[in-house]
């Protein structure tokens, strides 16, 4: 029963939370003939030799939550069960009294050397794509997230483990998977994401487990970026949003510049102006930025109707 009331105090000690304390207490009898009897609280080693019962009897100080019995005679009547258990009731509730006065007190928050366990919920039907062939995909979350183990604890319900040794891998492991299995939308902004590989047109960039997308050379920085090569290399670390998901192909088209334009709340001034078909230019743009709105999405779909207006607008004697 030491044991019992050592255990709940050592859990407490590392930051382990607990309900209520719990303390234990062994309760003996000597039983005679005639049938008179005594109870014993807190038997030693000789007494349960000697004796005639012992009883473990553990709990709380609201009611008992365990207890065992070891007899040497043919049995007990109620009124020794009854006894037993009133003595085992006061000696549990003084064993918590001094347990509660223990110094130090126990401690508020998790030792730094006790392991991490966070549990969490997903869909069922996604387990086989959290486990990959072979385990493929788990292994690779488990890398990504720097964890011990990703448990499956019961296909059921989708219910995971994330065993780790620091509250940060733990709660990487579960965001590393929630991020793994949600597909990806357009909007959506990934910080501190890694530069996968380095290409003169642009860079793939992982920015989730089993998912990756082409920052192109325009999207990389606001200014102009000549080479790629020259800036930036793989294992860079940069936040990129996605402007575009292909859901048939898998295709993430993604952009450094519009976070730094959100970041900056520059993003509405400096994001190209739709050009208004018809309309005459007093103050033309440079090649450059005219180049420029020929590319942006809302004004590539006109570009053939409004053709024969922007050349009408070129040759207007107020723009010469």
């Amino acid at each position: 029963m030491a044991s019992v009331c050592g255990g709940c105090l050592a859990m407490m000690d590392a930051g382990v939370p607990i309900k209520r304390m719990v303390a234990g207490v062994a309760m003996g009898l000597i039983l005679e003939e005639d049938g008179q009897f005594i109870v014993l609280t807190d038997i030693l080693g000789s007494e349960d030799a000697l004796g005639d019962m012992d009883f473990k009897v553990a709990g709380d100080a609201e009611g008992v939550t365990a207890f065992q019995m070891d007899i040497k005679v043919e049995g007990i009547t109620l009124e020794v069960m009854r006894q037993a258990l009133d003595q085992a009731k006061a000696g549990r509730q003084h064993i918590l009294r001094e347990m509660q006065s223990c110094d130090p007190p126990p401690a508020k928050q998790l030792s730094q050397y006790a392991p991490r366990i966070r549990r969490f919920n997903i869909d069922p039907d996604k387990i086989g794509q959290v486990i990959g062939s072979g385990g493929r995909n788990i292994k690779m979350l488990q890398a990504a997230a720097g964890c011990d183990e990703i448990m499956v604890s019961d296909q059921l319900t989708g219910l995971l483990e994330v065993r780790a040794r620091t509250d940060e891998a733990a709660l990487a492991g579960e965001d590393i998977i929630v991020g793994f299995l949600t597909e990806p939308e357009a909007g959506a902004i990934f910080r501190n994401v890694a530069v996968g590989s380095v290409m003169p047109f642009g860079c793939i960039v992982d920015f989730a487990p089993g998912k990756s997308g082409l920052v192109h050379v325009s999207e990389l920085d606001v200014g102009r970026t000549a080479d790629p090569t020259t800036v930036w290399k793989a294992g860079d670390k940069i936040d990129v949003k996605i402007l575009e998901y292909d859901k048939a192909s898998g295709r993430c088209k993604l952009s450094r510049k519009a976070v730094m334009q959100e970041d900056s709340g520059v993003a509405s001034a400096s994001a190209p102006q739709p050009v208004e078909i018809g309309a005459t230019y007093r103050s033309l743009p440079s090649s450059h930025s005219l180049n420029h709105s020929f590319i942006h999405p809302l004004s590539h779909s006109i570009t053939h109707s409004f053709t024969h207006s922007l050349t009408q607008s070129l040759t207007h004697p107020l723009c010469h």
